[in-house]
């Protein structure tokens, strides 16, 4: 039987719900108990970019970040979704020249800025877009560092047989406690092996991340270190205006989210010792983000202005061109803070 995972998120306008998003989540502590869980959260999804941060786990385990001297920016940016605002862009340049390399050595194909207005100012100096604007030029960028603090050739280091990538699926199997065989096995969108994983070990991989309960001393390091970049330089990590580096920049060390494609978002709340993973099935990104905000002030003990800072992502306002107010979002009651 399969099942049909619940409305996370009812879309309104007006008063009445225009469309509704389905999903599953997963909340689960450092031992593997589940918190809170709605929908399957054992049918193995594609993690997609929310796992970038687990992924980085190589380039510190490599000591390529020792050893090229990455501060908080070039880390951040390893762990990122970036828009390819000039700062980003210098920052991936940066960390490829940190190791002997430019942006030739990138295998993550070539997409304009995701940020509109950095997009537009290339086009209008007459530049054009490379693989150092993808989104993915940090996550890139600690791949090469990683592949050359290793040792070894780091041509084709987005294939599954490069060591460098069969140290990213060894890192997500530790972290998870989850075997992945290789029919789970996609291409991401940057042409990087994807791994299919449930929620629940998703969730539990990020709950060890957040604590380094269970990890041997040098890999709690890694993702201790890791999460105070991400809290230290937030923006880096997405961008202006972006869901994850403005709830990072709030919250700082409290909270570390990062989203994928296809309405993918995972979490780590340090101080509880927990893990989320969120997938809704439309793979709505809009959704996602209202889901994580509404588990962050459910779960986390906040004080007012917190509460005041979260309100515009729990229950997002929806505007027509015009600027005038027509609806929001509102998360499933399960989501609200009990």
């Amino acid at each position: 039987m399969i099942m049909s995972d619940p409305v996370l998120v009812e879309v309104l306008r007006g008063a009445r719900v225009e469309s509704r998003h389905r999903g599953a989540l997963a909340v689960v502590d450092a031992d593997g108990k589940a918190v809170l869980s709605l929908g399957d959260v054992e049918s193995p999804i594609f993690p997609r970019s929310a796992v970038k941060a687990l992924q980085a786990l190589v380039l510190m385990e490599s000591d390529g970040a020792e050893r090229y001297r990455l501060d908080d920016e070039q880390l951040a940016l390893a762990c990122a979704s970036h828009g390819g605002e000039p700062a980003h862009v210098a920052t991936a340049e940066r960390t490829l020249r940190a190791a002997g390399l430019d942006a030739s050595a990138l295998e993550c194909g070539t997409h304009w800025p995701a940020h509109q207005p950095s997009a537009l100012a290339l086009a209008r100096s007459g530049g054009t877009a490379s693989a150092i604007h993808n989104n993915c030029s940090g996550k890139h960028s600690g791949f090469l560092c990683a592949a050359c603090a290793m040792g070894v050739e780091p041509r084709g280091y987005v294939e599954p047989g490069h060591p460098v990538q069969r140290e990213v699926k060894a890192v997500l199997e530790s972290m998870s406690g989850a075997a992945i065989p290789d029919e789970r096995r996609g291409i991401d969108g940057c042409s990087v092996p994807t791994w299919a994983l449930p929620l629940d070990a998703l969730a539990h991989a990020f709950a060890r991340f957040a604590t380094g309960r269970g990890l041997g001393e040098k890999r709690a390091a890694a993702a201790q270190r890791l999460r105070a970049a991400c809290a230290a330089k937030p923006w880096f990590v997405s961008g202006t205006g972006r869901f994850s580096s403005d709830i990072m920049g709030h919250f700082g060390q409290r909270v570390f989210v990062k989203g994928g494609a296809e309405g993918v978002y995972c979490g780590a709340l340090p101080e509880l010792g927990y893990g989320v993973a969120i997938k809704c099935d439309d793979g709505q990104g809009r959704a996602a983000e209202v889901v994580m905000a509404a588990l962050v002030a459910r779960l986390l003990p906040l004080a007012d202005a917190d509460r005041d800072f979260l309100r515009r992502f729990v229950g997002p306002a929806l505007k027509n061109w015009r600027g005038t107010a027509v609806g929001r979002l509102v998360p499933a009651a399960e989501l609200h803070a009990s």
